[in-house]
């Protein structure tokens, strides 16, 4: 059996969650390899609205989900978010959920510093959730991390919490901060310890064995490419790899299971937060697409950006993450437009580029070049087979396949999971 890894195209918000959770139905395995609760899927089963952070989306259906070890975990807002679905009724168990034992924490100091840095960065805003996800992957790559296993034996502690306050009071006090309280730090870890060590598994061993079995694994991430912390627009991005070769590393599974890649992708473009965003629409059509497709975060509740959809960075991301179809979502938003346009490319200095360039000034000075296309005045909300796709909304469809250089695999036309045009099945073997 095939897996499949489902990954943003763009700057994150494409519907993931929708697609996700159609995958996840038919998956034996849902697992989530990176990011933290930074990220946001809006999941709608039949009336009921499910948003999740965290948890990775097959959860609302009972399927194994797995939370691997490359994420980091604020288990307070695990315990948050667990509780919100129980309310919900959804109960989840440590038979329906897998956290990894060398899960990196997000702790109450790391949310501190997120803050205290982004109110003091001035002009050098990167727009973080503050959520403390960027000082937790610098404490696991500086090698003082304290994980999911380490609250088992918290009486041990003493030389992690050495290593973790030299480094983190010394940055308190220059932002005139008290030290780390290590005992109040130790309390509130017991009091947490309980709730998360119940899910505490070596996740590398039960997806090893669940591929040598045949099952099918579906691979979530979060953010999406243009977030990558190599790939992306840096410095506006997330802290963490989000291009589906992390699926691997982030789980404990070896590169050849990540399986089919699919890609995510609005219609058009969208962005959340400060950095480049070249066909951004600061106009009645930015309004337009805005109001239509409802953008505002899922996390954060802020107002998207929103623009004409850019094929350049789509192919970009395409290639750095070895996509093999992409998903496009929200073609509804489109519907009634006299004409859209695609970016086809960029030009900067008089120069033409068919790629974004990587240095950050470069980015925010480039100039879209489009081509423009005949909209539609029909609808395509609800459409569940190319029949029902007005002829010049195929025409835009087949015109991004072939400047993205890749095949569209399914279109959403809805926030209900049925409403989809399946091209090609990922699971497919």
């Amino acid at each position: 059996m095939a897996n499949v890894a489902v990954i943003g195209a763009q700057w994150g918000d494409e519907g993931k969650g929708k697609i996700v959770d159609w995958l996840a139905e038919r998956a034996d395995m849902v697992v989530r390899f990176q990011g933290g609760h930074n990220a946001g899927h809006t999941l709608v089963v039949g009336d009921t609205t499910y948003k999740l952070s965290l948890l990775p989306s097959g959860i609302v259906r009972g399927t194994p989900s797995v939370i691997g070890n490359g994420v980091v975990l604020d288990p307070w807002a695990l315990k948050a978010e667990i509780g919100r679905l129980r309310e919900q009724g959804v109960d989840v168990t440590p038979d329906t959920l897998m956290i990894a034992e060398n899960c990196a924490l997000i702790l109450p100091f790391h949310r501190d510093l997120d803050g205290l840095r982004e109110d003091a960065s001035g002009q050098g805003k990167i727009g973080t959730t503050r959520r403390g996800i960027g000082p937790a992957y610098e404490d696991k790559v500086g090698r003082r991390a304290i994980r999911v296993c380490d609250l088992a034996h918290l009486d041990d502690l003493g030389p992690q919490l050495d290593r973790l306050t030299a480094h983190h009071d010394a940055l308190r006090a220059g932002f005139g901060e008290s030290p780390i309280d290590r005992d109040a730090l130790i309390a509130e870890l017991r009091e947490i310890a309980g709730f998360v060590l119940p899910f505490a598994q070596p996740v590398w061993r039960n997806l090893n064995e669940a591929r040598s079995r045949g099952r099918r694994i579906l691979f979530e991430g979060a953010q999406g490419v243009l977030l990558d912390i190599d790939h992306g627009t840096y410095p506006f991005v997330t802290s963490s790899n989000t291009i589906a070769g992390t699926a691997a590393g982030g789980s404990g599974l070896g590169p050849s299971a990540v399986g089919f890649v699919l890609g995510i992708a609005k219609a058009y473009t969208t962005r959340v937060g400060s950095g480049p965003f070249p066909t951004e629409l600061n106009d009645d059509t930015g309004q337009r697409l805005g109001e239509r497709g409802h953008e505002f975060g899922t996390v954060t509740g802020r107002k998207r950006r929103c623009g004409w959809f850019d094929s350049v960075l789509v192919r970009q991301s395409v290639a750095v993450s070895g996509v093999t179809g992409i998903a496009l979502t929200k073609l509804d938003v489109l519907d009634g437009f006299d004409a859209v346009k695609i970016c086809t490319g960029y030009r900067l200095n008089g120069q033409d580029y068919d790629y974004f360039p990587a240095h950050a000034a470069d980015q925010a000075g480039v100039e879209p070049v489009y081509e423009e296309i005949e909209g539609w005045s029909e609808s395509t909300a609800g459409a569940r087979s190319w029949a029902d796709l007005p002829a010049q909304a195929i025409k835009y469809i087949r015109r991004v396949e072939e400047l993205i250089q890749c095949p569209v695999a399914l279109v959403s036309t809805s926030p209900e999971r049925e409403d989809t045009i399946l091209v090609r099945d990922p699971f497919a073997d």
